[in-house]
């Protein structure tokens, strides 16, 4: 037991050092990475409107989390390596081959999801909340906010994207089965719309733009629901 928590935290200072590794190489970007985060609204904002900061300290911060934040991103391949290489030794063989997969497949569609907020969401929404505004309002956002906003928007989405690993792990450790994931595919494509409906402007469109990946990320996971037995067997 004292060598499982040693090596655990060996595991956990070093996911630590690179997080502030990462961070101190990033934090002279930290403006800049705060410009770029705030395109999509910054874009669409009427002419002669601005971002404002609205506290004393949320210029320094605002981009100090975001620069916090996005190193914890950049280091998550580091840390559930670490994570992976602590627990690798207690699995089966077989359990191995699934859980490698799964686990670079969780990390590429939680970027894919981020990556899709801010390249198709973040337009679609900015530019509906900016267009929507009484007459004689000013759209003028503060700067934490702003990042907060879009910071539950990227999480949430990064978590949507991993619906094909939510699948494939019900399947695998036998919470429910392929036939019958497949038999409530209409209760889920109803519950993809009203997901987007909650994230999303009041607009079909900007709906659609978010529960169609939604589905058929879905189907995707049962698609390989379906081949992972078969490779099973042939173990």
């Amino acid at each position: 037991m004292i060598e499982h928590l040693v090596e655990l935290r060996n595991r956990l200072l070093k996911s630590v050092l690179i997080i502030l590794c990462v961070f101190g190489a990033l934090f002279y970007f930290a403006n800049d990475l705060y410009q770029f985060v705030s395109g999509p609204l910054r874009d669409l904002l009427p002419e002669g409107s601005h971002m404002i900061a609205t506290e004393v300290a949320s210029p320094f911060l605002a981009p100090f989390k975001l620069t916090l934040i996005v190193a914890i991103f950049a280091a998550m391949p580091f840390v559930l390596f670490q994570a992976w290489s602590f627990v690798a030794p207690g699995l089966y063989r077989h359990e191995k081959r699934i859980a490698v997969p799964i686990l670079a497949s969780s990390i590429v569609l939680f970027y894919a999801g981020m990556a899709f907020a801010y390249y198709v969401v973040f337009p679609l929404i900015f530019g509906f909340f900016t267009s929507t505004g009484p007459e004689g309002v000013e759209v003028m956002t503060d700067i934490n906010a702003y990042l907060n906003f879009v910071l539950k928007l990227f999480f949430a989405f990064g978590i949507t994207f991993e619906i094909p690993v939510a699948t494939v792990l019900l399947v695998q450790i036998g919470v429910t089965s392929v036939q019958k994931l497949a038999a409530k595919r209409g209760y889920v494509i109803v519950g993809c719309f009203v997901v987007g409906m909650l994230l999303t402007p009041p607009d079909i469109f900007s709906q659609s733009m978010l529960a169609l990946p939604m589905w058929l990320l879905f189907e995707v996971g049962i698609l390989i629901a379906r081949l992972l037995p078969k490779r099973s067997e042939e173990m």
